[in-house]
């Protein structure tokens, strides 16, 4: 037995899609707009880290060897665990609806999502050695000192880089570009961007990877602008607009009558 959700208004004089759960299933709408909440807290989460708590353990090589307080690179620590959660969290939420369209494909945006927050959490950790080593090792060879924050620092580095860098692109660009593109949940022209930035930050990636050109430069950050739109957009969307109403019920029964034979 089954029980019908309303989804979002249509204008006046057109029918309403009725979008079919099964009793004790989350309603489709709330899992969307849970997904674009949680995607904006990555942006919210992100953001700080990169451009001020982290430039002073990232930009001085003395650092290492310093004194007083580490709190810019504590709070950085804290909003890029929120950013784990989120980025986890955004996976789950969607996996419900993402697999009535392909499960394959959405249970490899999970895993995606899960990859990323390896990678950041691996960064998490060589800036933690940082700090440990700032507060615990007094006395030691500043020279030494200098040299094993310069490698913990480039541990970071390329976990942002593989990261961010790669893993994105595939999870967040091609795979969630994809399902939305079939799956018409939210508008056409919003996935184009996912299927154009995918591409775009696995090249830069590897280009990264291979030398050809350098981390964070010019190149780099210009092929990842439809990449940041697409995904601000989507959950700008997601949490503004929701699922497309239709798209969503002709998915729902598209699901339940392939179960059903």
């Amino acid at each position: 037995m089954t029980t019908l959700d309303m989804t979002t208004a249509l204008p006046l004089g057109r029918a309403q899609p009725k979008t079919a759960t099964k009793r004790g299933e989350t309603n489709p709408q709330f899992l969307g707009r849970l997904t674009g909440i949680l995607f904006l807290i990555t942006f919210i989460t992100s953001i700080p880290p990169v451009l001020s708590l982290y430039v002073p353990v990232l930009s001085d090589p003395a650092y290492i060897t310093g004194s007083g307080s580490s709190s810019g690179l504590s709070w950085g620590v804290i909003l890029e665990l929120l950013l784990i959660v989120a980025n986890i969290g955004s996976a789950i939420a969607l996996f419900p609806i993402a697999k009535r369209q392909n499960e394959g494909l959405a249970l490899g945006f999970v895993a995606s999502r899960l990859m990323e927050s390896a990678f950041i959490g691996m960064g998490i950790v060589a800036l933690l050695a940082i700090g440990s080593l700032r507060l615990g090792a007094t006395g030691a060879e500043s020279g030494a000192m200098i040299v094993v924050g310069k490698a913990l620092v480039a541990v970071h580095d390329w976990t942002f880089r593989l990261g961010p860098g790669v893993v994105v692109g595939v999870g967040n660009g091609l795979i969630l570009g994809t399902l939305m593109w079939r799956s018409r949940l939210v508008p056409r022209p919003l996935a184009i961007l996912g299927l154009i930035g995918g591409p775009l930050i696995l090249a830069s990636g590897a280009a990264v990877v291979l030398g050809a050109i350098q981390g964070l430069s010019m190149w780099q950050g210009i092929a990842t602008v439809p990449e940041f739109f697409w995904e601000l957009g989507f959950g700008l969307w997601l949490t503004v607009k929701g699922f497309n109403p239709t798209a969503l019920a002709a998915l729902m029964a598209r699901s339940e009558d392939a179960a059903s034979s």
